[in-house]
């Protein structure tokens, strides 16, 4: 861990770290366009922030971390040109990175509808998920050809589908347990923080499920100048707050957040 990281590191509390975090990785055509560069450019040199931010969030303990990788938006949005380059480097990182994956103890896994990617795509998702399968520590979730709105879609579909085959929609139950149990997270903990880098206040159809009670930070990198340090303050920042749920404090108000107070109130 380098320097940097490990002063910020040495603020945290490691009983309090999130069991979960969701990062919405923006800024990549920003930042090759202040270089006048082209946006593949920013694509490219966003892989570099993959790896520190991975490999930080995985010694650091943390259970489980998911990227918004790559939207059913962005099918529509971006050109052909620019969707082809991503499904390349994405193909690319998977054969590359799988050594550094398993070094780490990592398991790989994808939400989204996969089943809409180019073929040699699946082939190589499948292969890198099938090479970390074994291990055991940090579940990495990439959200590829990924709609939150589509999620929930084929969330009720599967409930209507398993309905059917068990005698009907008068046999269907439909409670918020049911629900998660058909999104395509079921069995990962809802994230207790998301990051979205670049500035933008905005969550672009990621998780909104799944995010209801998450704690949202969001800082101005871009996400190729993104590293493990802006991950911890990140982590820092999310410790400052209080965590109610809707609830109130001891004292039957809602608490300030620590990260608002003035240092003298924060020792009070």
């Amino acid at each position: 861990m380098e320097r940097k990281e490990t002063d910020v590191y040495l603020r945290l509390d490691p009983a309090r770290l999130p069991q979960h975090i969701a990062i919405i990785m923006d800024g990549n055509g920003r930042w090759a366009r202040r270089r006048h560069m082209p946006r593949v450019a920013g694509h490219r040199a966003g892989v570099a922030a993959v790896r520190s931010t991975v490999e930080t969030a995985a010694r650091i303990g943390i259970p489980a971390l998911t990227l918004y990788a790559f939207s059913e938006e962005n099918w529509k949005k971006r050109p052909k040109t620019e969707v082809d380059f991503l499904m390349r480097l994405l193909c690319r990182y998977l054969q590359a990175e799988i050594k550094t994956l398993n070094e780490n103890n990592i398991r790989l896994k994808y939400i989204g509808r996969q089943h809409e990617l180019p073929e040699s795509v699946q082939r190589e998702m499948e292969e890198a998920s099938d090479a970390t399968s074994k291990n055991t520590g940090m579940l990495l979730t990439l959200a590829l050809n990924y709609s939150a709105r589509s999620e929930i879609v084929d969330a009720f579909r599967s409930l209507a589908e398993a309905a059917a085959r068990n005698g009907g929609l008068d046999h269907m139950q439909v409670d918020e347990q049911t629900i998660s149990d058909h999104l395509y997270t079921r069995g990962l903990p809802d994230p207790d923080l998301v990051i979205r880098t670049s500035g933008e206040m905005r969550l672009s159809n990621f998780l909104l499920w799944q995010l209801a009670y998450a704690e949202i930070y969001v800082t101005q990198t871009l996400w190729p100048d993104f590293r493990g340090v802006q991950l911890l303050e990140g982590i820092e920042e999310y410790q400052k707050r209080d965590r109610r749920y809707g609830g109130l404090g001891p004292d039957g108000h809602a608490p300030q957040s620590t990260s608002h107070r003035t240092h003298a109130e924060a020792k009070r």
